[in-house]
């Protein structure tokens, strides 16, 4: 199953944790001016959440600009979120917004750029898809 990500630049957390996995990714560019690419294949998105809670600003913009384009909503096959336990809460809730908007599962989630327990966990789901079935 494809990957597709986003991280912001100046933290960076999502990406140190999608580089743990050693598989192949699309990362979500952060700049307007860049062409926001277009997949062909079932994907997982892993995203951070922002915003502490206030929902007009807990999915990142670039994640939302993908999003808009009917051919990468349908190929969304889950979701994996990141957050930050001091959001209360509001921890990976950017994951959560996203899985009722869109209909499918979240997968796992994870603290900033995650643990070896979760890059595992994350591993696990990558090579057995049909734990990706079962969580719907």
């Amino acid at each position: 199953m494809d990957i597709v990500y986003y991280s912001n630049p100046k933290s960076n957390n999502t990406h140190r944790f999608v580089e743990k996995l050693n598989q192949p990714a699309v990362r979500l560019p952060s700049s307007r001016r860049d062409e926001t690419p277009l997949v062909t294949e079932p994907y997982i998105l892993i995203l951070p959440t922002y915003g502490g809670g206030n929902e007009a600003g807990t999915v990142p913009q670039p994640v939302v600009r993908f999003l808009n384009v009917p051919k990468n909503r349908s190929l969304i096959r889950g979701i994996i979120a990141a957050g930050n336990t001091n959001f209360g809460h509001s921890f990976c809730e950017a994951g959560t917004i996203l899985s009722k908007r869109l209909n499918v599962p979240v997968l796992h989630q994870f603290e900033v750029f995650g643990f070896n327990s979760d890059v595992t966990a994350v591993e696990s789901l990558l090579v057995d898809q049909s734990l990706i079935e079962m969580k719907k």
